[in-house]
This record gives C-alpha cells, structure tokens and sequence, in this order.
C-alpha cells in the first residue's frame, strides 16, 4: 500500500516518543495495530466481495452461454428428428398403399364362386358368441361342410401369399424338370 521503509518507521516511532511520553506508548501501539488489523480486514472483505460479484456474473454469463447453447442442441435435434420421422413414414405409407392396392388387385380374383358356401361365412359371428345367443338360422340349420372349390389361377408376387393353385403349379413344374 504505502512505500514506507524501515528509517521511515524509526522516525515516527520516535516522533511519537517524544509526543505521546513512555508511559502511553504501548497502549496507543496497540490501538494503532488493532485499528490497522481493523482496516486490513475491512479491505480484504471488500475486495473478496468484488471478486465474489465478478465471479458469480462470469458464472452467470457461462449460464447463459451453456442454455443458449443447450437451445440450439434442442431445436436442432428435433428439426433432425422431424426430418428422420418425414423421410421413415414418406416411404412407409407409399408402400402401405401399394400394398392396399396390390390386394385391392388381388382380392376380386381369389374369391370362391357366387353359389359355394364357405366355412367362415356359415360360422356365427363372434359378437353373437360373446352375447350368449345363438343366431336363429343357426339352430335349425345343419352343420356347415365346406365346399371344396379350385381356387382360381394367380401369379405370384413377391411378398403376396402363395396360394395353393399356384403351389401346385410350382410344385409339377419341378417335377417335369
């Protein structure tokens, strides 16, 4: 603080000798160190809470960086996520219609005959099961048989079901072979 040096110190410390007299020196000596301990420490408090201040506003400035930054992350991953979830259910759905449509293709053709009764037609219906009460027509009427009808012809496609038509075909095609 003060560049005082040692001949400095030696000459108020008889200054004051003279001035104060032998019998009051060491009780005012130690008033004097007890009034710098005082204001040594008082400075110290001050400059500690000025550090403290300019530490917890650089914390906050590092806070405010790191949300800002945390933001972005955030906004980015959903705009990737989003974009992910497009380029997915894009291609999906194209597919899920080409698929209805490919059964769409499909279905008028490997239905039976208009006259022959299935067995799944001439079985009662779940939600009758699950009631408790039988359909009218369904006590009277004898026990559905099945009826034995050639499916038609279908080409295979890949991914269809194989039918059995087609499965025969295949199968005396390898055995010419």
């Amino acid at each position: 603080m003060f560049d005082v040096s040692f001949s400095e110190l030696m000459l108020i410390g008889v200054i004051a000798l003279i001035v104060i007299g032998p019998e009051r020196l060491p009780k005012v000596a130690r008033t004097v160190g007890h009034l710098l301990g005082r204001a040594q420490r008082y400075v110290s408090e001050v400059k500690s809470d000025i550090q403290r201040e300019i530490d917890l506003k650089e914390i906050g400035d590092i806070k405010n960086q790191m949300q800002d930054a945390a933001r972005s992350v955030e906004t980015s991953m959903r705009s990737s996520v989003s974009d992910l979830k497009a380029a997915v259910t894009e291609p999906t759905d194209s597919l899920r219609q080409a698929l209805d449509e490919a059964r769409e293709a499909v279905k008028p053709e490997a239905l039976p005959p208009a006259g022959a009764v299935s067995a799944t037609s001439a079985a009662p219906s779940s939600a009758a099961s699950d009631s408790g009460a039988a359909p009218a027509d369904a006590a009277s009427a004898p026990p559905a048989t099945p009826v034995a009808a050639e499916p038609p012809e279908t080409t295979t496609m890949p991914g269809a079901p194989v039918t059995p038509r087609a499965a025969d075909t295949a199968s005396s095609s390898e055995k010419q072979a």
